[in-house]
Protein backbone atom coordinates (compact mmCIF):
# COMPACT_ATOMS: atom_id res chain seq x y z
CA UNK A 1 0.00 0.00 0.00
CA UNK A 2 2.02 3.14 -0.69
CA UNK A 3 0.49 5.78 1.90
CA UNK A 4 2.28 2.77 3.98
CA UNK A 5 5.44 2.75 2.08
CA UNK A 6 5.41 6.74 1.58
CA UNK A 7 5.23 7.02 6.06
CA UNK A 8 7.86 4.38 6.17
CA UNK A 9 9.97 6.61 3.86
CA UNK A 10 9.56 9.93 5.25
CA UNK A 11 10.23 8.47 8.79
CA UNK A 12 13.73 7.31 7.77
CA UNK A 13 14.34 10.05 6.07
CA UNK A 14 13.45 12.92 8.44
CA UNK A 15 13.32 11.10 11.55
CA UNK A 16 15.34 11.66 14.91
CA UNK A 17 16.55 9.05 16.75
CA UNK A 18 15.42 8.97 20.25
CA UNK A 19 15.54 7.26 23.43
CA UNK A 20 12.58 5.91 24.83
CA UNK A 21 11.13 3.52 28.38
CA UNK A 22 11.81 0.17 25.77
CA UNK A 23 15.79 0.37 26.56
CA UNK A 24 15.54 0.23 22.17
CA UNK A 25 16.05 3.62 20.69
CA UNK A 26 13.42 4.58 17.80
CA UNK A 27 13.42 6.87 15.10
CA UNK A 28 10.65 9.28 15.31
CA UNK A 29 9.04 11.98 13.42
CA UNK A 30 6.32 13.94 15.09
CA UNK A 31 2.64 14.17 13.39
CA UNK A 32 2.15 11.99 10.69
CA UNK A 33 -0.37 11.47 8.54
CA UNK A 34 -2.50 9.04 5.56
CA UNK A 35 -5.13 8.38 4.86
CA UNK A 36 -7.03 5.45 2.31
CA UNK A 37 -10.59 4.99 0.42
CA UNK A 38 -12.12 2.10 1.79
CA UNK A 39 -13.71 1.62 -1.82
CA UNK A 40 -10.52 0.59 -3.19
CA UNK A 41 -10.46 -2.45 -1.14
CA UNK A 42 -9.59 -4.08 2.84
CA UNK A 43 -6.11 -2.33 3.82
CA UNK A 44 -4.54 -5.24 4.64
CA UNK A 45 -0.85 -4.48 3.45
CA UNK A 46 0.36 -6.76 1.17
CA UNK A 47 4.27 -6.21 1.02
CA UNK A 48 4.71 -8.61 4.34
CA UNK A 49 2.44 -10.89 5.34
CA UNK A 50 -0.27 -9.32 8.01
CA UNK A 51 -2.13 -12.00 10.35
CA UNK A 52 -5.31 -11.10 9.41
CA UNK A 53 -6.60 -13.65 12.31
CA UNK A 54 -5.02 -11.90 15.14
CA UNK A 55 -6.47 -8.43 13.47
CA UNK A 56 -10.19 -9.38 13.64
CA UNK A 57 -9.41 -11.18 17.64
CA UNK A 58 -8.17 -8.28 18.56
CA UNK A 59 -11.25 -5.92 17.30
CA UNK A 60 -13.97 -8.43 19.06
CA UNK A 61 -11.70 -8.36 22.11
CA UNK A 62 -12.22 -4.09 22.20
CA UNK A 63 -15.53 -4.79 21.97
CA UNK A 64 -16.16 -7.27 24.72
CA UNK A 65 -15.30 -4.79 27.40
CA UNK A 66 -12.83 -6.97 30.02
CA UNK A 67 -10.38 -6.35 31.26
CA UNK A 68 -8.16 -9.24 30.84
CA UNK A 69 -7.08 -11.65 28.22
CA UNK A 70 -8.25 -14.42 28.33
CA UNK A 71 -10.96 -14.58 25.77
CA UNK A 72 -7.77 -14.08 23.82
CA UNK A 73 -5.23 -16.03 24.88
CA UNK A 74 -7.09 -19.34 26.08
CA UNK A 75 -9.98 -19.37 24.39
CA UNK A 76 -8.29 -18.15 21.01
CA UNK A 77 -4.49 -18.98 21.27
CA UNK A 78 -4.26 -15.45 20.08
CA UNK A 79 -1.18 -14.34 22.53
CA UNK A 80 -0.53 -10.60 20.83
CA UNK A 81 -1.14 -9.15 24.18
CA UNK A 82 0.66 -11.36 26.46
CA UNK A 83 3.90 -9.34 27.34
CA UNK A 84 1.57 -6.83 28.53
CA UNK A 85 -0.83 -9.19 31.07
CA UNK A 86 0.02 -10.23 34.10
CA UNK A 87 -0.20 -14.06 35.47
CA UNK A 88 -3.74 -13.98 35.95
CA UNK A 89 -4.40 -12.13 32.33
CA UNK A 90 -5.49 -8.87 33.20
CA UNK A 91 -4.33 -5.44 31.81
CA UNK A 92 -6.28 -3.16 33.38
CA UNK A 93 -9.14 -0.61 32.04
CA UNK A 94 -7.71 -0.31 28.70
CA UNK A 95 -9.71 -0.37 25.29
CA UNK A 96 -12.24 -2.80 26.06
CA UNK A 97 -13.44 -1.57 29.30
CA UNK A 98 -12.81 2.47 28.23
CA UNK A 99 -14.52 1.81 24.45
CA UNK A 100 -17.73 -0.23 26.69
CA UNK A 101 -17.11 0.77 30.02
CA UNK A 102 -16.07 4.38 30.46
CA UNK A 103 -16.24 5.03 33.95
CA UNK A 104 -17.43 8.65 35.03
CA UNK A 105 -18.64 10.24 38.23
CA UNK A 106 -22.38 11.46 38.47
CA UNK A 107 -23.99 12.88 41.03
CA UNK A 108 -27.17 11.70 42.36
CA UNK A 109 -30.06 12.18 45.53
CA UNK A 110 -29.98 9.45 47.97
CA UNK A 111 -31.89 9.40 51.03
CA UNK A 112 -30.30 8.95 54.67
CA UNK A 113 -31.99 7.97 57.80
CA UNK A 114 -30.70 8.30 61.11
CA UNK A 115 -32.08 9.13 64.82
CA UNK A 116 -35.78 8.70 63.69
CA UNK A 117 -35.51 11.35 60.53
CA UNK A 118 -34.50 11.48 57.35
CA UNK A 119 -33.01 13.50 54.68
CA UNK A 120 -31.97 13.99 51.12
CA UNK A 121 -27.88 13.72 50.56
CA UNK A 122 -26.33 14.59 47.38
CA UNK A 123 -23.49 12.00 46.29
CA UNK A 124 -21.08 10.78 43.35
CA UNK A 125 -21.88 7.98 42.40
CA UNK A 126 -19.24 5.94 39.44
CA UNK A 127 -21.13 4.76 36.64
CA UNK A 128 -19.92 3.24 32.85
CA UNK A 129 -20.49 4.49 29.70
CA UNK A 130 -20.58 2.50 26.46
CA UNK A 131 -19.16 4.72 24.24
CA UNK A 132 -18.89 2.64 21.03
CA UNK A 133 -23.43 2.18 21.69
CA UNK A 134 -23.65 5.66 22.13
CA UNK A 135 -21.68 6.46 18.23
CA UNK A 136 -24.04 4.09 17.06
CA UNK A 137 -26.93 5.76 18.20
CA UNK A 138 -25.38 8.56 17.07
CA UNK A 139 -24.42 7.71 13.84
CA UNK A 140 -28.41 6.64 13.48
CA UNK A 141 -30.26 9.28 14.66
CA UNK A 142 -27.89 12.86 14.27
CA UNK A 143 -25.43 11.63 11.56
CA UNK A 144 -24.27 14.85 11.32
CA UNK A 145 -22.80 15.55 14.18
CA UNK A 146 -19.32 16.19 14.60
CA UNK A 147 -19.22 15.09 18.35
CA UNK A 148 -19.24 11.46 17.70
CA UNK A 149 -15.93 10.58 19.43
CA UNK A 150 -14.45 7.66 21.25
CA UNK A 151 -11.70 8.34 23.32
CA UNK A 152 -9.59 6.05 25.12
CA UNK A 153 -7.70 8.48 27.24
CA UNK A 154 -8.55 8.55 31.35
CA UNK A 155 -5.94 10.51 33.19
CA UNK A 156 -7.06 8.85 36.51
CA UNK A 157 -6.77 5.20 35.11
CA UNK A 158 -2.85 5.49 34.02
CA UNK A 159 -1.22 3.51 37.33
CA UNK A 160 -4.37 0.73 36.89
CA UNK A 161 -3.38 0.09 33.11
CA UNK A 162 -0.75 -2.68 31.93
CA UNK A 163 -0.07 -0.08 28.82
CA UNK A 164 -1.37 3.59 28.38
CA UNK A 165 -3.44 3.58 25.31
CA UNK A 166 -1.73 4.04 22.28
CA UNK A 167 -4.56 4.94 19.95
CA UNK A 168 -6.51 7.50 21.77
CA UNK A 169 -9.47 8.70 20.01
CA UNK A 170 -11.42 8.37 16.94
CA UNK A 171 -14.18 9.95 15.47
CA UNK A 172 -16.88 9.02 12.87
CA UNK A 173 -17.64 11.87 10.39
CA UNK A 174 -20.96 11.05 7.66
CA UNK A 175 -20.66 12.58 4.21
CA UNK A 176 -22.47 11.64 1.29
CA UNK A 177 -24.12 8.74 2.77
CA UNK A 178 -20.38 7.43 4.17
CA UNK A 179 -18.75 6.60 7.16
CA UNK A 180 -15.38 7.80 7.62
CA UNK A 181 -13.21 8.20 10.81
CA UNK A 182 -10.15 9.22 11.94
CA UNK A 183 -7.98 7.59 14.76
CA UNK A 184 -5.81 9.84 16.15
CA UNK A 185 -2.88 7.72 18.06
CA UNK A 186 -0.51 9.57 20.47
CA UNK A 187 2.44 6.60 19.55
CA UNK A 188 2.96 4.19 16.71
CA UNK A 189 5.25 1.52 15.80
CA UNK A 190 5.42 1.67 12.48
CA UNK A 191 7.15 -1.72 11.55
CA UNK A 192 4.56 -3.97 14.22
CA UNK A 193 1.71 -1.91 15.44
CA UNK A 194 0.56 0.65 12.53
CA UNK A 195 -0.95 -2.24 10.36
CA UNK A 196 -2.65 -3.56 12.89
CA UNK A 197 -4.28 -0.66 13.75
CA UNK A 198 -4.79 0.49 10.39
CA UNK A 199 -6.66 -3.17 9.45
CA UNK A 200 -8.54 -3.16 12.67
CA UNK A 201 -10.01 0.38 12.89
CA UNK A 202 -10.91 -0.04 8.81
CA UNK A 203 -12.96 -3.24 9.74
CA UNK A 204 -14.44 -1.39 12.75
CA UNK A 205 -15.57 1.42 10.23
CA UNK A 206 -16.60 -1.21 7.74
CA UNK A 207 -18.57 -2.72 10.49
CA UNK A 208 -20.58 -0.21 11.99
CA UNK A 209 -21.02 1.71 8.33
CA UNK A 210 -23.52 -1.56 7.82
CA UNK A 211 -25.20 -1.86 11.04
CA UNK A 212 -26.54 2.07 10.52
CA UNK A 213 -27.22 1.88 6.83
CA UNK A 214 -23.74 3.90 5.50
CA UNK A 215 -21.63 3.01 2.95
CA UNK A 216 -17.48 2.71 4.01
CA UNK A 217 -15.86 5.96 3.20
CA UNK A 218 -12.10 7.25 4.66
CA UNK A 219 -10.23 5.80 6.77
CA UNK A 220 -8.05 8.74 8.73
CA UNK A 221 -5.04 8.30 11.08
CA UNK A 222 -2.52 10.78 12.76
CA UNK A 223 0.14 9.01 14.63
CA UNK A 224 2.04 12.15 16.97
CA UNK A 225 5.21 10.35 17.92
CA UNK A 226 5.33 8.04 14.62
CA UNK A 227 8.36 5.68 14.99
CA UNK A 228 10.67 3.66 13.99
CA UNK A 229 12.72 0.77 16.84
CA UNK A 230 16.04 0.95 15.10
CA UNK A 231 16.06 -2.77 14.82
CA UNK A 232 13.43 -2.89 12.52
CA UNK A 233 15.08 -0.54 10.13
CA UNK A 234 16.14 -3.48 8.17
CA UNK A 235 13.13 -5.19 7.67
CA UNK A 236 11.39 -2.06 6.71
CA UNK A 237 14.08 -1.05 3.80
CA UNK A 238 13.55 -4.64 2.55
CA UNK A 239 9.83 -4.23 2.42
CA UNK A 240 10.35 -1.32 0.52
CA UNK A 241 11.79 -2.93 -2.17
CA UNK A 242 8.48 -4.71 -2.80
CA UNK A 243 5.88 -3.15 -4.81
CA UNK A 244 2.26 -3.25 -3.72
CA UNK A 245 -0.04 -5.52 -4.72
CA UNK A 246 -3.73 -5.28 -5.61
CA UNK A 247 -5.87 -4.95 -1.57
CA UNK A 248 -7.90 -7.82 -0.53
CA UNK A 249 -11.41 -7.37 0.15
CA UNK A 250 -13.12 -7.83 3.30
CA UNK A 251 -17.15 -9.31 3.69
CA UNK A 252 -18.57 -8.70 7.18
CA UNK A 253 -21.47 -10.70 7.97
CA UNK A 254 -24.57 -8.01 8.28
CA UNK A 255 -25.10 -8.12 11.91
CA UNK A 256 -24.81 -5.41 14.90
CA UNK A 257 -21.11 -5.50 15.99
CA UNK A 258 -22.02 -7.02 19.41
CA UNK A 259 -22.93 -10.03 17.60
CA UNK A 260 -19.97 -10.33 15.22
CA UNK A 261 -17.83 -13.68 15.84
CA UNK A 262 -14.43 -14.16 13.78
CA UNK A 263 -16.41 -16.84 11.52
CA UNK A 264 -18.11 -13.43 10.14
CA UNK A 265 -15.08 -12.00 8.38
CA UNK A 266 -14.01 -13.12 5.40
CA UNK A 267 -11.22 -12.18 3.40
CA UNK A 268 -10.51 -12.66 0.14
CA UNK A 269 -7.86 -12.60 -2.71
CA UNK A 270 -4.80 -11.49 -0.13
CA UNK A 271 -1.97 -12.64 -1.75
CA UNK A 272 1.17 -11.08 0.47
CA UNK A 273 4.56 -11.02 -0.21
CA UNK A 274 6.19 -13.12 2.65
CA UNK A 275 6.84 -12.47 6.39
CA UNK A 276 8.62 -9.95 7.67
CA UNK A 277 9.54 -10.63 11.50
CA UNK A 278 10.12 -7.75 13.81
CA UNK A 279 11.17 -7.99 17.38
CA UNK A 280 8.44 -6.48 19.83
CA UNK A 281 9.70 -3.70 22.30
CA UNK A 282 7.92 -4.02 25.52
Amino acid sequence: MKQYHDLVRNVLENGVRKENRTGTDTISNFAEFYKVDLSEGFPLLTTKKVFFRSVVLELLWYLRGEDHIRWLRDENDCHIWDAWADEDGHVGPIYPVLWRKFPYLEKETVLLEGNGSAFEHETWVRKEFDQVQRAIEMLKTNPNSRRIVVSTWHPGLLPEMALPPCHIMYIFNVANGKLNCHLTQRSGDIALGIPFNLACYSALTMAIAQEVGLEPGTFAHTIVDAHIYVNHVDGLKEQLTRTPRELPTLEIANKPVDELTFEDFKLHNYNPDPLIRFEVAV
